[in-house]
């Protein structure tokens, strides 16, 4: 961990947008390690969203998850995960 991060841990808890960009870093990190050691990136994507829908699950409740994934259709339709849009 960098020498920042760790000071700013030990005050305040980072602002929710650096957050954000500061776990997306250490997801990037993990996968590259992972496709590294010959981990298939399908079984990455599949077990990633596991991990992540049971993290919202046992943080927001089945109901509230079932909500916000209604919405996914829709959101993967517009590009909103296409890698190509999201650098444009």
């Amino acid at each position: 961990m960098s020498q920042s991060a760790a000071y700013h841990t030990d005050r305040d808890p980072l602002p929710d947008q650096d957050q954000k960009r500061a776990a997306l870093g250490y997801l990037n990190e993990a996968w590259a390690e992972a496709r590294h050691d010959g981990i298939d990136g399908d079984c990455l994507a599949q077990a990633s969203l596991f991990a992540a829908f049971a993290e919202l699950v046992g943080t927001y409740g089945e109901d509230a998850v079932a909500k916000f994934v209604e919405g996914l259709p829709g959101r993967v339709r517009n590009g909103e995960f296409s890698l190509m849009l999201a650098k444009q």
